[in-house]
C-alpha cells in the first residue's frame, strides 16, 4: 500500500471539518490520507484541543501585528516541520497571501459553505435567503490567489426549507460538509499520485527554472536549458519497467551510487543512460519534493550555459 499522503489542516474555531477528516482518516485502513498537524491564527480555537486529545500534533501563532506574508511564512516553516503534503483549510478565516499560495500551489483544499461560484465570502447563509434561492450547499475546490477561486472538486446540494433561518440552513450545510471533505480529499490526494498529476507537479518544478524548456525525448517528456542540455526527463512504465520516476543529471558517477546506496527503495541507475553521471528518483509512495526540488535546480546547473550557471536563484 502506498504512503499516505500527510495532511496539514488550519482551522481557526471549533475544527468541525477537521474532526470529520481525522476521524474519516482513522476509520477506514485503506483512507489514503493521514492527519499529521493542525494548526491555527487564533492560540484558543476549540479544534485544536479536539486534535491534541487525539495524539494529532497541534500549533498556533496569533497573527496580530504581522504582515499577511510575514504571518503565512510561519505558518508554512510549522507545515514543512511536520512533514505535511497537502493542505486542507476547515474553517480558516485568514485570507492567504500570493505567496503562500504559490508556494503551496495544487496542494491546498479549501471548503466554502456555497454552491461556488455563487455566493463567496462571508454570510453565505444569509444571501442564499436573501436570494430567494431553493437549494444552496457546499464546495471543495483547490486553493488560488482568488477569494473562494479555482477548479471546484466536489459538490453537495441540500434544500432550502420554507422556514430556514441563517442558523438552520449553517447546520444542515455542515452535516453535507462532514460527508463530502472526506471524500474528495481522499480522492483528490489518490490522484495525486497518478502519473499524470505527478507530471504537472515534476513539469511545473522543471520550467520555473530560467530558461528551462520541454520537448519529447527518447519517448519521454524531457527538460532542457536553451542553449544547453537535458537535466530532467520524466517516465511513466519506460520500457515496460513498471516504475513513474524522475531521472536527473547527477555530478557524476559517485554521487549517483552514493544516492542508490543510501536509499536503494528510492533512487537507481536508469537504463538506456549508460556511464553518463544519471539518477533515477522513484516518485510514487510519497517523494520529498523539497529534496526534488533541490536536486532538479543541481541538475539545471550542471547543463546550464555559463551565462546562466552563476544565476542567483
Amino acid at each position: 500500500m502506498p504512503e499516505r499522503a500527510r495532511i496539514g489542516v488550519l482551522i481557526s474555531g471549533r475544527g468541525s471539518n477537521m474532526a470529520a477528516l481525522l476521524y474519516a482518516s482513522r476509520i477506514d485502513p485503506a483512507c489514503p490520507y493521514e492527519i499529521v498537524v493542525v494548526g491555527s491564527n487564533d492560540p484558543e480555537a476549540a479544534g485544536l484541543k479536539l486534535a491534541a486529545a487525539e495524539g494529532v500534533a497541534t500549533f498556533a501563532h496569533s497573527h496580530k501585528g504581522l504582515k499577511r506574508a510575514e504571518f503565512d511564512t510561519i505558518i508554512t516553516r510549522e507545515l514543512e516541520k511536520a512533514g505535511v503534503t497537502h493542505i486542507a483549510l476547515a474553517g480558516y478565516m485568514r485570507l492567504l497571501s500570493p505567496e503562500f499560495v504559490t508556494h503551496w500551489q495544487g496542494r491546498c483544499l479549501n471548503i466554502h459553505p456555497s454552491l461556488l461560484p455563487r455566493h463567496k465570502g462571508l454570510n453565505t447563509h444569509e444571501a442564499v435567503l436573501a436570494a430567494g434561492e431553493d437549494e444552496t450547499g457546499c464546495t471543495i475546490h483547490i486553493v488560488t490567489p482568488e477569494l473562494d477561486d479555482g477548479p471546484i472538486l466536489g459538490q453537495a446540494r441540500i434544500k432550502v426549507l420554507a422556514h430556514d433561518t441563517p442558523e438552520t440552513l449553517a447546520t444542515r450545510v455542515q452535516y453535507a460538509e462532514h460527508q463530502l471533505y472526506p471524500r474528495v480529499l481522499a480522492d483528490w490526494v489518490s490522484a495525486a499520485q497518478r502519473p499524470e498529476a505527478l507530471l504537472e507537479r515534476v513539469r511545473g518544478l522543471a520550467l520555473n527554472l530560467p530558461a528551462a524548456a520541454e520537448k519529447l525525448s527518447h519517448g519521454s517528456p524531457g527538460f532542457f536549458v536553451e542553449g544547453g542540455k537535458f537535466f530532467a526527463y520524466f517516465t511513466d512504465n519506460h520500457h515496460g519497467d513498471g516504475i513513474t520516476a524522475l531521472l536527473l543529471k547527477a555530478s557524476g558517477l559517485d554521487e549517483a551510487a552514493m544516492l542508490i546506496e543510501q536509499d536503494p527503495s528510492r533512487f537507481f541507475r536508469p537504463k538506456y543512460f549508460g556511464p553518463a553521471g544519471w539518477v533515477g528518483i522513484v516518485l510514487t509512495d510519497g517523494p520529498d519534493w523539497a529534496m526534488i526540488e533541490a536536486m532538479m535546480t543541481a541538475a539545471w546547473r550542471l547543463c546550464a550555459p555559463r551565462r546562466l550557471a552563476g544565476l542567483p536563484f
